[in-house]
């Protein structure tokens, strides 16, 4: 049988193709006995599925991360929503499915990010942030190995590998192109906190699938560990200046705009209010971006989704609406 995507299955579908497992949850019944909740998927989404018997064997294949060859119904209950009923699990051999439709990725390819990057790295004049982002990006530092490859989140947008880089690029190539059109920006300070900006998920975020968030990220936050880890290549770097350092930390601690958000302070300077300002849009456009590869063929509106508040749209605009259906519309226009 041919492969289904995700997003195309519909009630009744009978399943035998490999799957993504992207969770693996060994759980207790109420009885005592236990059970495992999985979660599978490909690129266009993920449904539940859930095995009651042979607890063991099928943890042995259901490791989050990697595929499995799964055989069983997808069914859409009233009551428990969309799940798959197992029938049986096998190893996923390869040559029977393509790696690509699995996982989720950036719709650039990764090199021509890197490109992107360092050219507008050389565009800062700047000595001292030259300095800095040298520090995090030279093509042979550690940071910049991680910087490359980490996820931009564990849901909602970019949440997956190589998600950080394209995100954080997005961010300062806009901050960089509006910089221009506002008085009073320091566009190489604004640029620079737009790299910078995220890197605390470094050390927020695993990078094996699935992706989760580390011990670190849980007790200290991805915004305290960005700013220290830049704070502590600033000292490292003799002669730097303080105020220049003041601008470039604030941004890192402000970028998520509220306290409510997770900001330590709310952005107090020009590049802070222009960088938070875009990351929020960068994260937003990307949650469109997440939704569409979801959606069903044909579908205009995806399912509700949290980071949005709403569903999203994503209609043809060709739609006739009662004002155009009024006597003489078609003529007047």
């Amino acid at each position: 049988m041919p492969a289904v995507l995700v997003r195309d299955f519909e009630h009744g579908l009978d399943l035998d193709q490999v799957l993504l497992v992207r969770e693996a949850d060994r759980r207790q019944r109420r009885d005592g006995g236990e059970f495992l909740k999985l979660t599978l998927g490909d690129r266009t989404g993920g449904v539940a599925a859930m095995i009651w018997e042979d607890i063991a064997p099928a943890l042995e294949l259901c490791r989050a991360g990697s595929p499995v060859h799964v055989v069983g119904r997808f069914e859409v209950h009233q009551r428990w929503g969309a799940q798959i009923t197992i029938r049986a699990l096998r190893p996923a051999l390869d040559g029977t499915f393509d790696p690509a439709e699995l996982k989720d990725g950036p719709p650039r390819e990764v090199g021509q990010m890197e490109a992107d990057l360092r050219e507008l790295v050389g565009t800062v004049q700047d000595p001292y942030l030259r300095r800095l982002l040298d520090a995090f990006f030279g093509e042979g530092s550690e940071t910049w190995a991680l910087y490359r490859i980490a996820p931009a989140a564990k849901h909602y947008h970019q949440a997956y590998l190589h998600g950080l880089l394209e995100h954080s690029l997005t961010v300062a190539q806009a901050v960089s192109a509006i910089s221009a059109t506002f008085p009073g920006i320091d566009r190489d300070v604004a640029v620079t906190g737009a790299l910078l900006h995220d890197i605390g998920k470094l050390e927020a975020y695993t990078c094996d699938a699935p992706i989760d968030m580390t011990d670190a990220g849980r007790l200290q936050g991805e915004i305290p560990l960005g700013y220290y880890r830049v704070r502590r290549v600033i000292e490292d770097l003799v002669g730097f200046p303080a105020g220049l350092a003041q601008s470039v930390l604030h941004i890192i601690l402000a970028h998520h705009g509220a306290l409510a958000h997770g900001s330590p302070v709310v952005p107090c300077t020009r590049e802070a209010t222009l960088v938070h300002m875009i990351d929020n849009l960068g994260g937003r456009l990307g949650s469109f971006d997440r939704l569409e590869k979801e959606l069903s063929p044909g579908a205009a509106w995806s399912s509700y989704d949290r980071a949005l508040g709403s569903g999203a749209y994503f209609g043809s605009g060709e739609a006739i609406t009662a004002q155009d259906r009024r006597p003489g519309a078609a003529e007047a226009a």
